[in-house]
C-alpha cells in the first residue's frame, strides 16, 4: 500500500515546453515585450478583417494636413487671401485700362469661390448643387476635407494612422509567412542533409555554400529583378527562397547529433521507416530550434520587406506597407513634411525591438543548459 501511495503522490517532471514557459514567465521584459507583439497582431487580424482602416485609402484631409498637436498650416489661408488680392496695377502699362476693364466681374457675377487648397475654382457652384441633390436622394455627398488630422495627412489626404495601420498589415504578413516558409524549406533541408549524409549531405553543402557566398541584399534584389512582378506574393517566394540558410545549418546540426542517440536505434529496431524516425522522433526534439529560427526570420524579413518596398522592388501600387511609406516620405520630408516619416518608422522601430526582445527571451527559455 505504501509503496502504491508513494507512486501516486510522485511529482511528474516538466516537459521543455513546460519548463520554456515557466522560465519565460519569470522575465517581465520577455512578457512585455510579448504583450507588444501580440497587439501588433491583433491590429493585424482586425485590419485583415476589415473591422479597422478599410477605409484608409479615403482622401479626409487637405493635401499634407498635418497632425492635430502641430495645429493647421496656414499656406491654405495665404493662398485664399493671395487669390483675392490682385496683383498691383503698373501705371506706365498701356494695357492698364484694357486689363481694369477684364477684371470687372460682370453685373450679377459673384466672385469665384476658394476651394480648400486657396485656388479659385469655376466650378464650385455646380460642385455645391450637385452634393445638395445627393444629399436629397440619400446619397453620400463629397466628405468635407479637414485642415488637420490626428497624425496628419499624405500627399492624397489620406489618414496616416489608418494608413499605418493597413502598412503594418502588409510587412507582417510578408515577415510572418515568408518566415515559416524559410523556414519549412531550411528545416527539409536540414533534415535530409544531417540525417542520412553522404553524397545528399555534399549536395544540400555546396548549395548552401552558394546561397551564403553571394551577399544577402544583393541577392534578394538579383531574385526580384529576374521575377520582374510586383506584389505581396513575390516577396514572400524573394525572401523564403533566399532566407532558408540560416534554419538548415542549424538544422542539419541537430539531426547529426540525433541520429546516432539510443531512442533513434531504438526507433530503428522496431522497424520504423526514415522518414517516421526524421519527423516523428527526431524533429520533435529540435523542433525548438526551428521555433527560434522563425523568431528571428520575421525582425528579419520586415526589414527586408521595408528595404526593398524602398527601393522600388516591393508592393505595387495600390498596396501599402512600411517600405512604400518611407519612400513617400523621402520626398515629403524635403517639403519639411515629416509625420508620415515619423509614424513609420516609429511602428517598425517598436514592433522589431519588441520582437527582438522576445526572440532573444525565447532562446534562452528553450536552452536546455539552463535548468
Amino acid at each position: 500500500m505504501s509503496i502504491m501511495h508513494t507512486t501516486a503522490n510522485t511529482e511528474v517532471s516538466p516537459g521543455l515546453w513546460a519548463l520554456a514557459w515557466r522560465r519565460l514567465r519569470a522575465d517581465k521584459l520577455a512578457m512585455l515585450a510579448l504583450a507588444i507583439v501580440g497587439a501588433f497582431l491583433i491590429t493585424l487580424i482586425l485590419s485583415g478583417t476589415g473591422l479597422i482602416a478599410a477605409d484608409w485609402e479615403q482622401e479626409v484631409g487637405l493635401s499634407y494636413a498635418p497632425p492635430g498637436f502641430v495645429g493647421a498650416d496656414g499656406s491654405v489661408a495665404d493662398k485664399a487671401a493671395a487669390v483675392e488680392a490682385p496683383p498691383p496695377e503698373n501705371p506706365l502699362d498701356p494695357l492698364k485700362d484694357v486689363i481694369r476693364e477684364l477684371r470687372k466681374a460682370p453685373d450679377g457675377a459673384q466672385p469665384l469661390a476658394i476651394n480648400d487648397y486657396g485656388i479659385a475654382d469655376p466650378l464650385a457652384k455646380e460642385m455645391a448643387e450637385i452634393n445638395a441633390e445627393l444629399a436629397k436622394s440619400g446619397k453620400a455627398a463629397l466628405v468635407e476635407r479637414k485642415a488637420t488630422l490626428p497624425f496628419g495627412a499624405d500627399k492624397w489626404g489620406h489618414d496616416i494612422i489608418k494608413k499605418t495601420i493597413k502598412g503594418a498589415e502588409t510587412s507582417i504578413v510578408v515577415g510572418l509567412v515568408a518566415a515559416l516558409l524559410a523556414t519549412l524549406l531550411g528545416t527539409l533541408f536540414g533534415a535530409l542533409s544531417g540525417y542520412f549524409g553522404g553524397r545528399i549531405d555534399d549536395f544540400f553543402n555546396w548549395f548552401y555554400s552558394i546561397f551564403t557566398s553571394i551577399p544577402y541584399l544583393l541577392l534578394i534584389m538579383a531574385v526580384a529583378a529576374v521575377l520582374q512582378q510586383k506584389g505581396v506574393t513575390t516577396i514572400i517566394l524573394i525572401l523564403a527562397l533566399t532566407g532558408w540558410t540560416g534554419p538548415f545549418r542549424l538544422i542539419r546540426a541537430e539531426y547529426m547529433k540525433h541520429k546516432a542517440r539510443e531512442y533513434v536505434w531504438a526507433a530503428d529496431a522496431i522497424g520504423a521507416s526514415h522518414l517516421r524516425k526524421m519527423f516523428i522522433h527526431i524533429f520533435p526534439n529540435v523542433s525548438h530550434v526551428a521555433l527560434v529560427q522563425v523568431s528571428i526570420l520575421v525582425v528579419g524579413f520586415i526589414k527586408s520587406e521595408v528595404i526593398l518596398s524602398f527601393l522600388g522592388f516591393g508592393v505595387p501600387v495600390g498596396v501599402v506597407s512600411w517600405g512604400s511609406m518611407l519612400n513617400e516620405a523621402q520626398n515629403e520630408l524635403i517639403l519639411g513634411k515629416w509625420w508620415q516619416l515619423a509614424a513609420a518608422t516609429t511602428a517598425m522601430a517598436v514592433l522589431v525591438t519588441a520582437f527582438s526582445m522576445f526572440t532573444d527571451a525565447l532562446r534562452d527559455a528553450l536552452d536546455p543548459k539552463l535548468k
